[in-house]
């Protein structure tokens, strides 16, 4: 590839619109185009992916001044951004905008991010999707969520003395939280019914560089040492912990593993490249992802193949910065096991579909959220064609994450709607045994432990298939994917 890109990344972020409204009540002529709107407009039109079908992208827009002027200075710039997109909430559910002065989801694959600590999925209580619950995922160490009492399984069922609704789910994002959480659930007619604690939770947002390699455990069935992995986002400045990480597996034996990817919203391609060489490692040079640009780009397309090095970055005024290389720790495993969910997405979505063109790969769990497109984030930076975050504008905070690519496996091809999984979990069941990573009685490791090891595994679980939601009417439940974003971060030339 033409291209060369430092951080290369595929990672699940949450949409956020800056609360602006149109300019309609200038009532001065307007001769020159705003400088924002102009950025917005012109980068839109050299890098986003579906530029051909959005007429209002089109290069003859620019061909009266007076006409295009009007035009872009119409909207607010998160406005005219949001305008642009191709279909957007079906065919582009994942571009976004955002004014770094606002408090909005943070553009990084690698940065100090301000958080409570705490990953969540958002349910329907019954077939009108309505009411709400939030399933708390995992809870960083450390964090205000951990040091507030939260933990993996607890139910959230009010922010701040209000019901969680599907109006509302998305304060679970704002700076404090007053959370109540459930004190028991049922399923009672296939509705989820709660009584709630009688205290609630307070979470305030911190700055919080979240370890992506969430969890690591040596699980022995006779001859099988199994490596049972949670790794919850492809970060570029936690290359060398991932690596360390597939080091133990190989001074623990390791000659199974299962991969836990189902909060793993995406993150960095180059990191995801990398993991496929650590779990096998004998496909060195062999073309790994194809990604392929819009036909203003068509230079750009081409393969990342797989590398006996991986590259380690630091942080450096929260911008990842490359410090040196290592030498890939490979486990040379010819099958694996992946959980996935809902929210897994993007850069995971591609481990999965690219690795089992090399070697066998079981999906167990959901169905997953079906991203195969990526973006990078773009400055006001005409001088580099929008790339150059060193070369950008200081007059204003915007920048842009469009949807700029799509990726395939190395034959190119086609990509599901969504990933199906091979052994179906019902996601329902993680409300009556969602324990502590590790546990046995977590449905989808137990699935996993038993395909591995052909035993069946005797848990003491709450799991009562028959007063779940059925798996044929699930679409009526919906559970929420809160992360809407998908990005490649940092073009570079």
């Amino acid at each position: 590839m033409k291209l060369k890109y430092v951080i290369k990344t595929l990672l699940l972020g949450l949409i956020f619109t800056a609360c602006s409204k149109d300019s309609d009540s200038n009532e001065t002529a307007i001769t020159e185009p705003d400088e924002i709107n102009n950025f917005v407009w012109k980068a839109m039109n050299s890098w986003y992916y579906w530029q051909p079908n959005v007429p209002d992208l089109s290069d003859s827009k620019i061909a009266s001044t007076a006409t295009y002027t009007k035009f872009i200075n119409g909207k607010a710039p998160d406005a005219l951004f949001y305008s642009l997109l191709y279909q957007r909430g079906t065919i582009d559910k994942f571009s976004w905008i955002e004014n770094s002065n606002e408090i909005v989801h943070v553009s990084k694959i690698a940065e100090i991010e301000k958080k409570g600590g705490f990953s969540y999925g958002v349910y329907p209580k019954d077939a009108s999707s309505v009411n709400m619950v939030a399933l708390v995922n995992y809870v960083v160490p450390g964090s205000p969520a951990a040091l507030a009492g939260l933990k993996r399984g607890d139910v959230i069922t009010k922010i701040n003395g209000s019901q969680l609704t599907s109006s509302n789910y998305d304060q679970l994002e704002n700076a404090q939280l007053t959370l109540t959480i459930a004190a028991s659930v049922q399923f009672i007619n296939a509705s989820l019914v709660t009584t709630d604690k009688g205290t609630t939770v307070t979470v305030t947002k911190t700055e919080i560089d979240e370890n992506p390699v969430a969890y690591y455990e040596k699980k022995v069935y006779g001859s099988k040492n199994i490596g049972y992995l949670v790794y919850n986002g492809f970060k570029s400045d936690y290359n060398d912990e991932l690596n360390a990480t597939f080091a133990k597996m190989k001074s623990d034996g390791i000659n199974e593993l299962v991969l836990d990817l189902r909060y793993n919203g995406g993150g960095s391609l180059e990191t995801a490249v990398a993991l496929a060489q650590m779990i096998n490692g004998n496909f060195t040079n062999k073309p790994y992802v194809y990604l392929d640009f819009n036909d203003k780009h068509n230079s750009n397309d081409g393969y990342e193949n797989l590398s006996e090095k991986v590259r380690v970055f630091n942080l450096v005024d929260n911008e990842p910065t490359f410090q040196r290389e290592e030498s890939i720790n490979s486990l040379a495993l010819t099958k694996i096991y992946v959980l996935v969910s809902f929210q897994t997405a993007s850069a995971s979505e591609l481990t999965v579909q690219c690795l089992k063109k090399y070697i066998s790969v079981v999906t167990i769990g959901e169905e997953t959220t079906g991203k195969f497109v990526g973006s990078n984030t773009l400055y006001d930076s005409p001088s580099s064609n929008y790339t150059s975050y060193a070369d950008r504008s200081t007059k204003h905070k915007w920048q842009l994450q469009p949807i700029t690519f799509s990726y395939y496996n190395k034959d190119k091809d086609a990509n599901p709607s969504k990933i199906k999984p091979d052994y179906a979990i019902n996601p329902y069941s993680a409300f009556l045994n969602l324990v502590e990573f590790g546990n046995v009685k977590d449905p989808s490791l137990k699935k996993a432990l038993e395909l591995i090891t052909g035993q069946t595994m005797r848990t003491t679980g709450k799991n009562t298939e028959t007063s779940l939601p059925s798996m044929d009417n699930l679409a009526a439940f919906n559970p929420t994917n809160t992360a809407k974003g998908l990005y490649i971060e940092d073009f570079k030339m």
